[in-house]
């Protein structure tokens, strides 16, 4: 019987991870794995779902249950203790959950090479479980960032009503972490002031599907680097498959 992978969502249309992972399997003539979508309306059901798939060895997780799912692992690795969300789920043959979190990973290798001695602070859009990973990723490399979230709370958060021209042109990497301009709403965008883009910028979309956003045309058409969130995934689900296929005690 197949060992049963799965991605834990609200709503999984917009998936990367299915096909990605099939086609890995194909490719590398993997014949023992298999790669479910599992949309779950309430995280509370989360006990049910485990029941439901005997087979499951784990999970990649995704909007909006980054931190929710926490409340049901028995041990986090140290990055997810750190920022409290975690995308990748390691389920024991005795039924433990552990928690460890790719998308830092994901995201530091596919920016780093773009980054370059004026690329000194950040944006990040969103305050969610994404946002945590990609901060810490750009903390690690010594990037100040500030977060810019419709409700800011903390000291290093702020409204989007803040992103005046001398803010946007201070912050050289600008990294949008919510879903907005996911297909099939295609026409959405964060509300930022894209008349003080310059070409120094970086405009980083963790949206993959469209490849370019009306975020990052915008960013494009004012000569800035654009990234989309394809690469980023593609690194976090092989590190997730590392996670695993390791052998443990």
């Amino acid at each position: 019987m197949k060992k049963t992978i799965g991605l834990l969502g609200k709503t999984l249309a917009h998936s990367f991870s299915k096909q990605y992972f099939t086609e890995k399997f194909i490719r590398e003539n993997i014949n023992d794995y298999e790669y479910i979508n599992i949309e779950l309306d309430d995280i509370q059901k989360f006990t049910e779902l485990l029941e439901q798939y005997p087979n499951l060895i784990g999970l990649n997780v995704t909007i909006p249950y980054k931190e929710q799912v926490l409340s049901f692992v028995d041990e986090c690795d140290e990055i997810v203790k750190e920022i409290g969300a975690a995308n990748t789920l390691k389920i024991s043959k005795t039924g433990k959950i552990s928690a460890y979190n790719t998308d830092v990973y994901g995201f530091a290798q596919s920016i780093k090479p773009h980054i370059k001695k004026h690329h000194k602070q950040a944006l990040i859009l969103g305050s969610g479980g994404a946002s945590k990973a990609v901060k810490f990723a750009l903390n690690k490399m010594n990037i100040p960032v500030k977060i810019v979230s419709r409700n800011p709370q903390k000291s290093d958060e702020i409204s989007y009503d803040n992103l005046d021209e001398n803010t946007v042109k201070n912050h050289q990497i600008i990294v949008n972490t919510t879903p907005l301009g996911t297909y099939p709403n295609t026409e959405s965008a964060p509300d930022f002031p894209y008349d003080f883009i310059e070409k120094n910028h970086i405009f980083y979309d963790l949206v993959y599907n469209p490849a370019q956003t009306i975020f990052l045309i915008n960013a494009r058409q004012k000569g800035a680097t654009i990234i989309n969130g394809l690469k980023m995934l593609q690194l976090q689900a092989e590190q997730s498959w590392k996670i695993w296929t390791k052998k443990t005690n």
